[in-house]
């Protein structure tokens, strides 16, 4: 399925102009719906939440319920493509390809509702993986205990892999990662008279520097931790003590162990900074996500799978420290999560990532051909 005549393409690039903050995609969630309210309706069930959407395709002749997940936000980031379809939402960005995974799901939902499939398949259409996490409540909720699936699947792009390929591993793929927000409140004062405050600002740089130590020499050395500050904010003027500073960053790990460790050493050199700098602090851990741990067994059918019946390039990939809430719909039910190659320049997150178009017609292929494989 080329560009020329996918229409999902377009579809991709009408997503691309109005990506949106997570829990806020109303105009997303209104696309979407007017999109499946063309579908053929003998077979399908519907039912919103939030911004996010449940859609149940009911089985000729089912024996399990197969679950598909497409996140549908996106990233405060301003583009900078130069594309003509570029976003008309002014500072935001489909910065990581979840307009591609939107056309994607579509593409194979519309497979299945002109096609039903032997089992049911459960389409998750879910906000705010970008934060502050959808992924979660979304299987709290009453409609996923109705139609809980026996498996769920989902993919993301990978702007480093060419098209035509698709890369995953059993067991872990992505790491636990946690948000890292820490506030120092001093005395601030004149800069001439540093011996009557408490300067943050200072207290603010000993704190980074310290935890830098942290990963170092806190975690297995055939583990993996990082901890980054991304960003450091303080004072008002030149001329005063800053009063307070705030830190914000991220902790990722590639166990739940280590993760808690990271925190607790964290915590203990911010009480440190406390009594060290007289002053208060207070840590907020902000969004949290589970690791993605791919079902060995399923992974290793769908790669052999992708091996033997198509004719995409299948790579054995690595863990990655990238972080992914999908990782909580997996964590009790039996599932995996796949790169998809979609080749750019430019990388996830970036103000110019422009995803190879291609890719969306591999997907589509690659994963209805996987689903009727399962039901036989």
């Amino acid at each position: 399925m080329s560009i020329m005549n996918n229409p999902y393409v377009q579809i991709r690039r009408e997503l691309h102009q109005i990506p949106e903050r997570g829990f806020d995609e109303t105009k997303t969630q209104g696309y979407l719906l007017q999109y499946i309210q063309n579908l053929p309706k003998e077979h399908i069930e519907l039912k919103t939440w939030k911004t996010g959407i449940f859609l149940r395709v009911q089985g000729t002749a089912p024996r399990k319920t197969i679950g598909y997940r497409a996140d549908i936000d996106g990233l405060p980031i301003t583009e900078e493509t130069g594309l003509s379809f570029k976003s008309l939402h002014e500072g935001m960005m489909h910065a990581c390809g979840h307009d591609l995974h939107m056309s994607i799901a579509l593409g194979i939902l519309t497979h299945f509702a002109t096609h039903p499939p032997k089992d049911n398949l459960l389409f998750m259409f879910q906000p705010a993986e970008e934060g502050p996490g959808g992924a979660l409540p979304m299987i709290q909720t009453d409609f996923f205990t109705q139609w809980k699936p026996d498996m769920i699947i989902a993919l993301h792009i990978a702007p480093e892999y060419p098209v035509g390929t698709i890369a995953t591993k059993p067991g872990l793929l992505f790491a636990n990662t946690s948000e890292l927000f820490i506030d120092l409140t001093g005395l601030g004062g004149h800069a001439a008279y540093p011996h009557q405050t408490n300067d943050m600002v200072v207290a603010a740089c000993s704190l980074v520097t310290q935890l830098q130590s942290v990963v170092a020499r806190n975690v297995d050395p055939l583990d993996s931790a990082v901890i980054t500050i991304g960003k450091i904010t303080g004072g008002t003027v030149q001329n005063i003590i800053a009063e307070r500073a705030r830190l914000e960053g991220t902790i990722r790990t590639l166990s739940v162990e280590s993760m808690k460790k990271v925190k607790e050493r964290i915590e203990a050199l911010v009480q440190g900074v406390e009594i060290g700098y007289n002053c208060k602090t207070s840590i907020d851990y902000g969004s949290m996500y589970h690791q993605v741990d791919n079902d060995v067994k399923l992974t290793e059918e769908f790669m052999r799978f992708v091996t033997n019946e198509t004719n995409v390039n299948l790579i054995e990939s690595k863990e990655a420290m990238t972080g992914e809430d999908y990782g909580y719909m997996i964590a009790n039910t039996p599932g995996f999560m796949f790169w998809l190659g979609a080749e750019s320049p430019f990388g996830l997150h970036h103000s110019k990532l422009n995803p190879n178009e291609d890719a969306i017609g591999v997907a589509i292929n690659t994963i209805i051909s996987y689903l009727n494989f399962k039901a036989n």
